[in-house]
């Protein structure tokens, strides 16, 4: 007998009875995925030998499930099964993006820190903060303001967030490495810091991160070597049930029609994107932002980018027309979390609010 909240094997004795009057059964109370006797098996045909064959089968079959349960669980992730809520204000969540300043240890990419009395949020109490402010239960954390990405760590602020009645739904994470690179070495950096995080969304129960593509100094954006290093990225995604994001937000190596070549040469459930609905609008302009929208929702999967503006390289505000875009969202049929990420100058905490309720207004 095995004694794992994984499994339980049951064996009725009178399998060993020998006698075809009544039917012998191995009775399994749970089913278990790689196991070939899923179910009751009526053994009452079997010779001795035969039955003794099949129980040594079983048996094993459930040893293997009792010391590798990761192996159970990824026989059965050939694609991500998450379910989304249906209800408008549960489908929003709020970025640590536009809050990075109040979060405690942030810095600038200067090195220096905002006064001491800004930065009053510990980010495991984030998701307890925005359900307080914005009565909205989802966040999306960015990954320069972690304070540890250790297993003591993410435990706390998983419990934090649960604690709150909040959920992680994806994680923006900023990288160094390029997955285009013409040096080997450096895709490898890449390859190796999406793993890293895809361990963090896991353990925090995020189902998605966002993986940046950085900028490569030796090579243009390429999309045959940025594809061979996301493929294995969304290889080990499947093992770790946590879908891959691409954002369109560098301009260079992060175009939107670039993103989509990748995705489709990846041809994974597990690589999808990230539409941003301010973004290209602020690189290229309406039309360009309009087409670039409806080719990313055409890939996406379980969250986009709420803004109703955004700050060019020129210094201009560009406004989003709210309205044509969620359009664009409804008319791709996209079910997943659209995370609120306003990004202009000032406080972000009213704007974030008038964004939430636009949000829920027109995904009702």
């Amino acid at each position: 007998m095995f004694d794992s909240p994984h499994l339980a094997l049951v064996i009725r004795t009178d399998i060993f009875a020998g006698s075809g009057d009544a039917e012998n059964k191995v009775d399994l109370p749970r089913p278990l995925p790689i196991l070939p006797c899923l179910a009751s098996v009526t053994l009452a045909r079997m010779s001795a030998t035969s039955r003794r064959q099949f129980l040594e089968q079983c048996a094993g079959a459930a040893a293997g499930a009792w010391l590798l349960p990761e192996l159970a669980h990824a026989a059965t992730a050939s694609a991500p099964d998450f379910k989304f809520p249906s209800a408008a204000r549960d489908r929003v969540a709020v970025a640590a993006y536009p809050f990075r300043e109040f979060i405690v240890g942030w810095k600038a990419e200067d090195g220096k820190t905002p006064s001491p009395g800004a930065q009053q949020i510990e980010l495991k109490d984030f998701a307890a903060h925005v359900a307080q402010k914005f009565k909205v239960h989802k966040i999306e954390p960015w990954s320069p303001i972690f304070p540890s990405t250790d297993a003591k760590y993410l435990e706390q602020f998983r419990t934090a967030v649960e604690k709150a009645g909040s959920a992680v739904v994806d994680i923006a994470v900023d990288a160094r490495f390029s997955q285009y690179a013409t040096d080997a070495a450096e895709r490898e950096k890449a390859l190796a810091s999406s793993k890293q995080w895809l361990d963090v969304g896991a353990a925090l129960g995020s189902p998605s991160i966002r993986t940046h593509i950085q900028q490569a100094k030796d090579s243009k954006p390429d999309v045959g070597r940025a594809a061979d290093t996301l493929s294995r990225v969304a290889e080990y995604a499947a093992k770790k049930n946590v879908v891959v994001h691409l954002e369109n937000d560098d301009p260079v190596s992060e175009d939107p029609f670039f993103i989509v070549q990748v995705i489709e040469k990846v041809n994974s459930p597990w690589l999808h994107a990230l539409p941003d609905f301010g973004n290209s609008l602020a690189a290229h302009g309406e039309d360009f932002s309009d087409r670039a929208m409806d080719a990313m929702f055409a890939h996406a999967y379980g969250i986009c980018h709420v803004k109703d503006g955004e700050v060019n390289e020129q210094g201009k505000a560009v406004h989003v027309d709210l309205e044509r875009t969620f359009g664009i969202l409804k008319k791709h049929g996209y079910k997943g979390y659209c995370s609120i990420e306003y990004d202009a100058p000032g406080d972000p905490y009213q704007p974030t609010a008038e964004l939430v309720e636009q949000t829920v207004r027109f995904l009702s």
